[in-house]
């Protein structure tokens, strides 16, 4: 049996990327996953191919009903949410001045509303059974902006000021939170980019997943806060 055995845990974005590879990553340690994301159609397909037990929710985490009816559905098949990680994820960009404002608004509401709405059910969840560990996924971009990602950049610089806030008032509830922050990494949107920025050296979706299981494995007493990956060659300190 796998370290989490008999855990909960919810994923958003699981249909694709990080959010898959962590989905099923968690499986194969004994994890119980509820998968969550937009696009039905990926998300059943993921589930074919998880070795373990499955909820697909189809889900927009910047929807408070879509949000509540994805925590309700899982309390309902499981009885219990151990491991809440957050990894659904928007991007646009360009100049500040050809942004307009629906742009801005789809990734706050995706990278910032969904984090919130979901850490808020988790939380109302966790405070009851005594405690639980939630995941965020950020950004190098947190720390290192690139040019022309204003609404991406900002969006996870919030996340990791939300992640402490979080940490701290969940601290006496046992509710521990965290924030791992991974460099390029090859998902499919990638894969089929031309663009420079998509040419760098990149990690694998399963490397960023088994440092996701690592964090949730700690015990109960032990928070890893805060965590960056990238690959070495990677541009980070004076990148462009």
């Amino acid at each position: 049996m796998g370290k989490l055995a008999g855990k909960v845990a919810i994923v958003t974005g699981g249909n694709r990327g990080i959010g898959k590879g962590t989905a099923r990553a968690l499986a194969r340690e004994g994890v119980n996953v509820t998968l969550a994301a937009r696009d039905v159609e990926a998300l059943h397909q993921t589930a074919t191919e998880i070795d373990g037990t499955t909820l697909v929710v189809p889900t927009d985490v910047s929807v408070e009903a879509d949000v509540d009816n994805l925590f309700t559905q899982t309390m309902e098949r499981f009885g219990k949410l151990d491991i809440l990680f957050n990894n659904a994820g928007a991007f646009d960009g360009g100049p500040i001045t050809e942004l307009s404002t629906e742009e801005w608004d789809r990734v706050m509401g995706v990278n910032l509303r969904g984090p919130f709405l979901c850490t808020r059910a988790a939380f109302r969840i966790m405070k009851e059974q005594g405690g639980g560990r939630i995941i965020n996924i950020g950004s190098i971009s947190a720390q290192r902006p690139r040019m022309n990602t204003t609404p991406y950049s900002t969006s996870k610089f919030g996340l990791w000021g939300f992640t402490q806030a979080a940490a701290l008032e969940g601290r006496e509830h046992g509710i521990v939170c965290s924030c791992l922050h991974p460099g390029n990494v090859n998902i499919e949107r990638r894969a089929a980019s031309t663009e420079q920025m998509d040419q760098e050296p990149m990690m694998s979706c399963e490397e960023i997943a088994e440092t996701a299981v690592f964090m949730a494995s700690q015990p109960p007493h032990v928070n890893i806060l805060e965590a960056i990956m990238l690959p070495v060659e990677q541009l980070y300190l004076g990148r462009g």
